[in-house]
Parts: structure tokens; C-alpha cells; sequence
């Protein structure tokens, strides 16, 4: 946790119960399956409600940090003072207090926001919101190709709660040395990657020292959150869209997909074609 960062979470999570069912045929195999955990999160920064999601109940303190980095709501962990979450059956509730330069930032974006229309873009209520200004990472060198062999494998062993579930997406981090050193896995694609932001702050890692797995589809505000992040590479098991090689290029972000039965495709920096 960054210095001054407490946590108190009142309710431990239960073992998860296994879900019967039957399958749909002649047959009508009857069996139990682990599904995957969810509940509903609300964010409040210094007493002021600020968001609600849904997202899976692990690692709670590394998505808060995660979140307020990737959405701006801080520009540094220091200025996180405190993170309480409490559980209420499926609730969870985390209490954060920010410094007060991020706390009148984020109450002038609050009015900022209140008199606009939504744009129609995944709730995002202003277009500044969806495509927002970033300052570009400085430029790295692309990982080594050995680094990402057998990566796809390596995933599937580093996702323990996949294992039991499955119906999860997962960030990873993969070190200087090829190694995966860290997993955070989530309902959401999003939320996983807030909680490998907010894990790597906490442990004093450095995001540019290794690169970073999707295992999702690598949409736009996946960049946001990577830049926001300051990874140097991002690697997505699923292709990007257009925009989302746009806008890796322009903010100097390696972007490598990472097709099933092909080489690595490396999408930024734009190849030399000539």
C-alpha cells in the first residue's frame, strides 16, 4: 500500500458454492459448476459518491488505485491518503480520501459534466471524457520475442480463479526478464487492468520495466489506461481496432496482438514499410 493507505475489510469472502444444473439434451446430465464471483462496488472520495460498477471481490484496494490513476482522478498514488472498504453482503463500499488539489480538480469536473447530454459512448457523459488529452509515454524498445513464447499458456496457469470459474478477463504483468509476475482477474476487462495499475503502485514496481497482457479485446479505453499507467508495451491476445493503433502510435505505446497460430503482429511503432 502507498504510504499512509489503510485498508479494513469487514466481511472475509466465503468459500463459493458449486451451482447445479442440467444439461440440455436427451440425456439431462445433471452436474454443479464454480461460477465466477460479482458484486456491486461504490467509490466515494472524501464523502462524495463519485462511481458505481460491478466487478469481482478480489484484490478491492488494487482496483481503487488502479481506478483513480487510469480515470485521472489522482495524477500520483502520494496522492492517495487512505483507502477503507467495507463489505455488506454483496456491496462492497471503498471510502477514499484524496488530496484536496484532487479533490477540487475532480468536483470541477463533477459541474463541468452536469449540464451535458451523454454522448452515447459507454456511459462517458462529454466527448473531452471519451477522448481525452494524454501526454505520450516515452518511447522503449519492444520486448524480446522470447519473451512472449508460450505466453498464451503461461496465462492460462497464472488465472487461479479462472480455473475454478472461468468468466473472467485478466491483466498481467511480465517482467524484465520474461517472467509473469503478477495476475489480477476481474468480471471486467477494465477493472482488470485498474487492478494490475494499482498492484504494481502499491509494490513500488515500475510499469516500464516489462510489459502488460490483455487478455480481452484491446479497445480505446484500454489505451487510455495503459498510458495513464506508463507501461511501455501492451500486448492483447484479441486484434485492436483502428483508432486504438491511432492512438497507440501517437502516445509512443508499443501495441503487439498476440494471434492464437501466428508470430506476434506489432502494430506500434507503425512498421517501416519502404
Amino acid at each position: 500500500m502507498p504510504p499512509g493507505t489503510a485498508s479494513v475489510i469487514t466481511d472475509a469472502p466465503e468459500a463459493q458454492d458449486a451451482y447445479a444444473y442440467v444439461e440440455l439434451d436427451d440425456a439431462a446430465v445433471c452436474g454443479s459448476a464454480v461460477l465466477a464471483e460479482e458484486c456491486a462496488l461504490a467509490i466515494a472520495y472524501n464523502g462524495i459518491g463519485h462511481a458505481v460498477m460491478m466487478v469481482s471481490p478480489s484484490a478491492i484496494e488494487d482496483f481503487v488505485i488502479g481506478f483513480s490513476l487510469s480515470s485521472a482522478v489522482v495524477e500520483s498514488v502520494e496522492e492517495i491518503y487512505d483507502v477503507r472498504v467495507t463489505r455488506n453482503g454483496d456491496a462492497l463500499n471503498a471510502e477514499v480520501q484524496i488530496s484536496n488539489r484532487a479533490f477540487w480538480a475532480l468536483k470541477q469536473q463533477r459541474r463541468q459534466l452536469a449540464g451535458t447530454s451523454g454522448c452515447g459512448l459507454c456511459g462517458v457523459a462529454a466527448l473531452e471524457q471519451a477522448l481525452p488529452h494524454l501526454t505520450p509515454v516515452p518511447g522503449s524498445p519492444l520486448p524480446p520475442a522470447e519473451h512472449l513464447d508460450d505466453l498464451r499458456t503461461r496465462i492460462a496457469s497464472a488465472q487461479s480463479l479462472a480455473r475454478h470459474s472461468g468468466a473472467l478477463h485478466a491483466a498481467l504483468f511480465v517482467d524484465q526478464h520474461g517472467d509473469v509476475s503478477l495476475c489480477r482477474e476481474d468480471i471486467g476487462r477494465h477493472n482488470a487492468l485498474d487492478k494490475l495499475i494499482g498492484a504494481l503502485r502499491r509494490q513500488g514496481h515500475s510499469a516500464r520495466q516489462g510489459f502488460v497482457v490483455i487478455t480481452s479485446r484491446c479497445s480505446l479505453e484500454l489505451i487510455h489506461k495503459a498510458v495513464r499507467g506508463e507501461f511501455a508495451t501492451l500486448v492483447s491476445l484479441s486484434a485492436p481496432t483502428n483508432l486504438t493503433v491511432r492512438w497507440a502510435r501517437e502516445h509512443r505505446l508499443n501495441l503487439i496482438h498476440l494471434p492464437h497460430r501466428s508470430a506476434p503482429r506489432v502494430y506500434s511503432p507503425a512498421p517501416d514499410v519502404r
